[in-house]
């Protein structure tokens, strides 16, 4: 007779997660049901409700996962540079690898209107990452223009993001260099 393994709350919400992950992912939010990724995981439904309330809910925490992981990817990403560009760079395709690693990440759903302010809550800490970045940089630059710099790179990476979803073969790397082309360009004389 198999006896089965109790699992800790944190393990049980990190399984729930990564199958909400796939299951979202595969078939979209609105397609996704929570038979799914109960299934998936080896769970019954209720467990799921117990964790995160709704099919909402679960969302909302892949949505907040990926924010966590993609501000530890970046912070760890350009730890070690030795210089503005090199921060920029490394952090640019620490970002684009993130997504290619979890295709499930939170972009994914960043057309939803279900995840539309945690999708904003993640621009927003990535925008006062980068800008703290170039704020370091550049000490005597402006609050306002360290934040608008970084809007502008934060933007321009989504829409290479969303261009490398359509079209595959365009390489982290390859977006990166786009990125660094235009945004160091005008960054390198401060």
């Amino acid at each position: 007779m198999e006896t089965r393994r109790r699992v800790s709350r944190a393990e049980r919400e990190r399984q729930i997660l990564d199958a909400a992950v796939a299951v979202f992912t595969e078939r979209g939010y609105a397609n996704a049901s929570m038979d799914a990724v109960a299934e998936r995981v080896g769970v019954t439904k209720p467990v799921l409700y117990t964790h995160f309330g709704s099919k909402e809910g679960l969302l909302l925490a892949c949505v907040t996962q990926a924010r966590t992981s993609l501000l530890e990817v970046t912070t760890a990403a350009v730890e070690g540079a030795t210089n503005p560009e090199e921060m920029l760079r490394r952090g640019t395709l620490a970002f684009f690898r993130f997504l290619d690693e979890r295709p499930g990440s939170a972009l994914v759903y960043a057309d939803l209107a279900v995840t539309a302010e945690a999708v904003e809550g993640i621009r927003a800490q990535q925008t006062d990452f980068i800008a703290s970045l170039l704020g370091a940089a550049d000490p005597a630059a402006d609050a306002a223009r360290l934040q608008g710099w970084a809007q502008v790179i934060v933007g321009a990476c989504e829409r290479l993001a969303h261009w490398r979803k359509q079209d595959p073969s365009v390489t982290a790397e390859q977006a990166t260099e786009y990125l660094m082309d235009l945004a160091w360009t005008g960054l390198a004389h401060r």
